[in-house]
């Protein structure tokens, strides 16, 4: 790992992906995020087939009446979820936490227009409750890395 000291000269600081390097305390925690990082992006390629798959399947069981352009939109979000997933997955160290940034952002938009949905009405509470919850739970963890990234 490239490092040299950070401007305050307290913290090495890792040239090659522009974040403070980790101390052994940081390892220990990161590995927990780590690992439900990578969980997630297992469980991102997971949804995203099931949704490519059998998107009618996954409409009927979120409590959604399916349709064409609802099978086609499902289709659509699983090849975000498994390209999401996969990219997290096989990036080089240095390039994983783009991924993990960009995640965080779809998240926080799901997320967001989750809740939007959630008060205007129009889908089943329900289901827009378990997805808000799902996205929100993705966000909240990826969000609790970018946190500790940047302290």
């Amino acid at each position: 790992m490239n490092t040299r000291e950070h401007s305050t000269g307290t913290r090495p600081f890792d040239q090659s992906t522009g974040t403070p390097a980790a101390t052994p305390a940081d390892e220990r925690d990161r590995g927990a995020l780590a690992s439900a990082l990578r969980g997630l992006a297992a469980g991102r390629i997971v949804l995203g087939a099931a949704a490519i798959v059998a998107p009618h399947a996954m409409a009927r069981a979120s409590g959604v009446r399916p349709s064409p352009e609802l099978g086609y939109m499902t289709r659509v979000f699983g090849v975000r979820a498994i390209a999401l997933g996969l990219g997290y997955l096989t990036a080089p160290g240095p390039e994983r936490s783009r991924w993990q940034r960009l995640a965080l952002l779809v998240d926080t938009l799901d997320t967001a227009h989750g809740a939007a949905r959630l008060a205007r009405g129009g889908l089943p509470r329900p289901t827009a409750l378990g997805y808000t919850a799902l996205t929100g739970a993705y966000m909240a963890i990826g969000a609790t890395r970018l946190a500790r990234d940047l302290s």
